[in-house]
């Protein structure tokens, strides 16, 4: 394994995940799903998030398009609350990106997607903000 793909991967993963996430899941490693943790962290958080010529927000707008259009809902909520918490994309970017999913993956999906953004947006309502430098 490439230390450096590795460290810059990991790097990625926990500015887009953020944090809580990705300790809850290098805690959760066992050894019979240790390497394909290793593998997604190189793999698709360094040597495809960190390709130049298309930004995270325009990556994060995409991978919450496919997961509509593949009706995965768990890493639906996961990288929508990521990107709304995280400030990446805006409420107003969120359902911009659901009103075209609603054309290309269909209205039951973008149904489903809409009901899940509109529960994780009264959720962070809730949440105490995080303070700068911390």
């Amino acid at each position: 394994m490439s230390r450096e793909s590795y460290d810059k991967g990991m790097k990625t993963r926990r500015k887009v995940l953020g944090d809580e996430w990705v300790d809850r899941a290098e805690r959760n490693k066992t050894p019979f799903t240790t390497e394909f943790q290793e593998l997604i962290t190189r793999y698709v958080w360094d040597e495809v998030w960190n390709r130049p010529g298309v930004s995270h927000k325009v990556r994060r707008m995409l991978v919450i398009a496919m997961l509509v259009a593949m009706g995965r809902w768990d890493e639906y909520r996961l990288h929508a609350r990521a990107a709304l918490e995280s400030g990446d994309l805006t409420e107003d970017d969120l359902k911009e990106v659901l009103l075209q999913a609603a054309v290309y993956c269909g209205v039951p999906a973008a149904n489903s997607a809409f009901k899940e953004g509109r529960e994780i947006i009264a959720e962070l309502a809730t949440k105490p903000k995080a303070k700068k430098g911390k």
